[in-house]
């Protein structure tokens, strides 16, 4: 998973001369759950067919050319990265609700996680 690798596939993007921004969401295991309970490791799973439902989706929406997201599985340690979200589109009016509701939508319909 590499962000730079990410970014690269954006630009190549036969559609790029409309992208006006591209954001990006990096999720980290963090050392702390929300309740402030301390996390040690967190195991992550995930529905790959409601990930790519929700990214065709999302790419649907106006002004969005490309919507990238790579998400890892298993036992993560705190500091490791779990999730990368690209979004390119035209506005930023347009891009910043799809990565809001991209990044949303993952967490509560794709990935299924346990904190240690």
């Amino acid at each position: 998973m590499e962000l730079t690798e990410m970014m690269a596939q954006i630009k190549a993007h036969p559609d790029y001369d409309r992208v006006g921004m591209i954001l990006c969401h990096n999720g980290v295991v963090r050392a702390t759950a929300r309740d402030g309970r301390p996390v040690r490791e967190l195991t992550v799973r995930a529905d790959r067919q409601r990930l790519a439902e929700i990214v065709t989706e999302m790419k649907g929406r106006p002004g969005i050319v490309e919507v990238l997201v790579e998400l890892r599985e298993g036992t993560l340690t705190v500091g490791q990265d779990v999730m990368f979200v690209v979004v390119a589109g035209d506005l930023r009016e347009n891009c910043f609700g799809v990565l809001m509701d991209t990044v949303n939508a993952i967490k509560g319909e794709v990935t299924k996680k346990t904190e240690v």
